[in-house]
């Protein structure tokens, strides 16, 4: 099994600007460039650079949440401001979470590593801990060595 950890996190807010995904949640090559079109979108149109401006620190997440029956992902940071602007304030629980750590060559390489590995191989094989649902982010935490490294975040609950 990968590496992982299971950590108490304080509850936590993600200010958002997400897009709702068309794809069926089986079509992962179709989600995959929906949200590499969303994230070339944000970046272009400046929407993830009026989210870093109000940001409480570097971290750019990536968030998948079901909302009213829908594939909904976001582009967010951590903040408690708000911008007009921003589609969703997504809030994360507090309690104990799945983190998956990684790096890769490019920040839509690092999330989907970190999410195949987290939904692929760690939970399908977890006795002690499941996934019941809820926001879940890829948490880019920054650069090194030429490499973009950051996070998985899945909120759990013991079984």
């Amino acid at each position: 099994m990968a590496s992982y950890t299971l950590e108490e996190k304080e509850s936590f807010t993600v200010l958002g600007m997400g897009t709702d995904l068309k794809s069926d949640y089986t079509d992962y090559a179709g989600i995959h460039k929906e949200k590499l079109d969303f994230w070339q979108a944000v970046k272009e149109d400046g929407r993830l650079d009026a989210l870093k401006a109000v940001a409480a620190n570097d971290y750019i997440f990536a968030v998948n949440e079901a909302v009213n029956h829908k594939m909904m992902y976001y582009a967010g940071v951590l903040t408690d401001e708000t911008l007009p602007e921003a589609t969703r304030v997504i809030q994360f629980p507090k309690g104990e979470y799945l983190v998956v750590q990684g790096e890769a060559e490019t920040s839509d390489a690092l999330s989907n590593t970190l999410t195949g590995v987290a939904f692929g191989q760690i939970l399908p094989e977890a006795k002690d801990f499941a996934y019941v649902g809820g926001p879940n982010a890829t948490v880019e935490m920054g650069k090194r060595e030429g490499l973009v490294f950051g996070e998985m975040w899945i909120p759990v609950v013991r079984k």
